[in-house]
């Protein structure tokens, strides 16, 4: 036992040192090439043409995914459209064939039904006869204390759209999108890098989508593009206090929004569209944005209890508060409570 604990603790040793020298060694390179990429050749790379080209974007209804579908009708794109909500997306295709769009399809489909997932790939193949982006956006916030949730499994929805609905069409649409050399493009969110508290199913959920992403970019290789979204607050539905709540039903909570989000600023969902679809068509990994939750990622990894502290004392109310409210909504509070937030998210509802 002792030798065995010998060699365990050298053989540790050993590899500890290795990954040393061999992050010594490629950081600095790493870094480097970044640096000459950013500044001499990302400004002036045309990227990727996307006239004429089949995306299929799935949540496409509203919110990031609506931004995103008139974003690519501008770059001259058919857009295939996925929602349960059939009114919404005729709207939305209505107005994206006035900014460009070739042509557009209308696919009602609940997508965390696999074979409604098959079929609204199949209806894509069928109206174009090829696809060359998906884009797997459909999503459902949750916020409330796991403690007091009251119907557990309920919350399983939160992982059925946020998780299965992206994975459902993407494994329906890879052939196509090999044949075609093409792109998945999928939203989780910089929620799934940190346990931000009040919401551990939808914490959960994106760090599924994240990981299961990554490691379908290693098996996918150069054949198909794999880009991870990941966004902050922008304006949504989320924004809006629309997700699952603590009974299981999905209804709209501003007070939930107002802790969650609290002081942090609310981006332009036409702003991330519109990044977004720059970075796809560079071929760049991820994307985040606002571009002030970059440090983020780096603190996740070198200081995780930073991030677990920050995250207690910013949404978790102290026992001996008397209004019970998280110090993130007393700061926003006092910044000017809802007049804070943008006007299109100020007590609003949408269907």
């Amino acid at each position: 036992m002792a030798r065995q604990a010998l060699t365990n603790g050298f053989l540790g040793g050993f590899m500890y040192v290795g990954l040393a020298l061999v992050l010594l060694a490629y950081l600095p390179v790493a870094f480097l090439c970044r640096l000459v990429y950013r500044l001499l050749i990302r400004p002036f790379a045309a990227g990727e043409d996307l006239r004429g080209k089949v995306v299929l974007i799935t949540g496409a209804s509203s919110g990031i995914g609506e931004h995103l579908a008139y974003e690519y009708a501008r770059k001259g794109a058919c857009v295939a459209l996925v929602a349960r909500t059939e009114i919404a997306l005729r709207a939305v295709a209505k107005t994206a064939r006035e900014l460009g769009a070739p042509d557009t399809l209308v696919v009602p489909a609940d997508i965390t039904d696999v074979d409604e997932a098959k079929r609204a790939v199949e209806e894509t193949l069928a109206h174009f006869g090829k696809l060359n982006h998906l884009v797997a956006n459909a999503g459902v916030w949750s916020s409330c204390f796991f403690e007091e949730i009251t119907n557990v499994s309920a919350f399983q929805n939160v992982m059925d759209l946020n998780f299965w609905g992206a994975v459902y069409p993407t494994y329906f649409a890879l052939p196509y999108l090999k044949a075609s050399r093409g792109n998945i493009v999928v939203t989780a969110s910089v929620a799934g890098r940190g346990p931000v508290a009040r919401m551990s199913f939808y914490n959960a959920s994106k760090a599924a989508v994240i990981r299961f992403y990554e490691t379908l970019r290693a098996e996918l290789g150069p054949h198909v593009r794999v880009t991870i979204l990941m966004p902050g607050y922008v304006v949504s539905n989320l924004t809006m206090g629309k997700g699952v709540q603590k009974d299981g039903n999905v209804g709209f909570d501003e007070d939930a929004r107002d802790i969650n989000v609290g002081p942090l600023p609310v981006g332009r969902t036409e702003t991330l569209a519109e990044v977004v679809v720059a970075s796809v068509r560079r071929g760049d990994s991820y994307v985040t944005w606002p571009g002030w939750y970059w440090p983020f990622h780096m603190v996740m990894c070198a200081a995780p209890e930073l991030v677990d502290c920050f995250s207690r004392a910013f949404y978790v109310s102290k026992s001996s508060d008397k209004d019970g409210d998280a110090l993130s909504k007393k700061i926003l509070m006092a910044v000017g409570g809802d007049k804070f937030y943008p006007k299109n998210i100020r007590s609003s509802q949408p269907q």
